[in-house]
């Protein structure tokens, strides 16, 4: 590795800052929107997604989580610089200019447009508001309590685009996984906002951790246990081997035992639960590739 960096260092500069500005050294977000959209790909496909679509939105979902990172830092460049947990991000720390934030995070959209260009129209139009979505994010927390919902429709808009991808058409169940992934994401959102809250509170930023107040943990509570009703509405419905609902009572357990770790409101604790909750992801994925192959 250290040829590597040495031989980057000599012919792009600024590559550790890009690498911090796109999350790629944090992956732990772009694997929060990975598992959900390998939902949408194995039941859309009934088990069994092409390798071309497994390609085009793995890759997909990295580039654009990592615009969806450039955009933030771009918007939050300001109010970073009061926040403990990001004042050293490199906009902040003026390490890349605003106008390199903007062309990055243009290249980036670019390069995830070119992969959806190998899908089909469907999946083309529904591309257009995923970019829309993960550009207007990170406003919102000037203009309303709830950015994490901005988030969660941003984070989940992958799976109409994965299910049109693979079935050329949005059922309903396509959408129950939509609602499932939108509940999710607001609640484990939450919890990651729960770590900058006191900061926010000082500088004026909202959030869902500040407009929940002391009800904050019971309807964090409340929206994993929707998420997880809407996917037992979906094995049901897909009639999935047995072993799938083993998986989903493991992730229902690990959803309540992240819950108990979040009462105290520690920031730490609520950052290590916010960096542990893609398991729920994993876990349910892995409950679909189980009751497909087996049913």
């Amino acid at each position: 590795m250290k040829p590597l960096t040495q031989t980057l260092d000599r012919v792009w500069p600024d590559w550790h800052q890009w690498v911090q500005i796109t999350r790629f050294d944090k992956p732990v977000g772009s694997y929060l929107l990975l598992w959900p959209t390998f939902w949408a790909l194995w039941i859309a496909a009934e088990g069994v997604p092409t390798l071309a679509n497994l390609i085009i939105f793995t890759l997909g979902v990295f580039l654009m989580r990592s615009a969806g990172c450039v955009i933030n830092d771009y918007a939050d460049r300001e109010i970073d610089r009061h926040v403990k947990r990001t004042k050293d991000r490199p906009l902040t720390q003026g390490r890349l200019t605003e106008k390199q934030a903007l062309i990055g995070f243009a290249v980036l959209c670019l390069t995830s447009f070119v992969l959806v260009l190998f899908t089909n129209s469907l999946t083309i139009w529904l591309s257009f508001g995923g970019v829309a979505l993960a550009a207007l994010y990170p406003f919102m927390k000037r203009h309303t309590y709830l950015p994490q919902v901005f988030l969660g429709a941003a984070f989940s808009w992958a799976i109409p685009m994965a299910f049109a991808a693979e079935a050329n058409q949005l059922t309903t169940i396509c959408w129950l996984i939509f609602i499932a992934k939108l509940s999710w994401t607001v609640g484990y959102d939450t919890i990651y906002a729960m770590v900058d809250r006191d900061d926010d509170l000082k500088i004026g930023v909202k959030s869902t951790a500040i407009l929940f107040g002391d009800m904050d943990v019971t309807i964090i509570a409340t929206l994993y246990a929707v998420a997880h009703l809407c996917l037992l509405s979906v094995g049901s419905q897909l009639q999935l081997h047995w072993s799938y609902w083993l998986c989903w009572l493991a992730a229902g357990g690990f959803m309540v035992w992240q819950i108990i770790n979040i009462r105290s409101r520690d920031r730490m604790g609520c950052f290590r639960q916010f960096r542990l909750a893609h398991w729920y992801g994993v876990m349910m994925w892995a409950g679909l590739i189980a009751g497909y192959a087996l049913r």
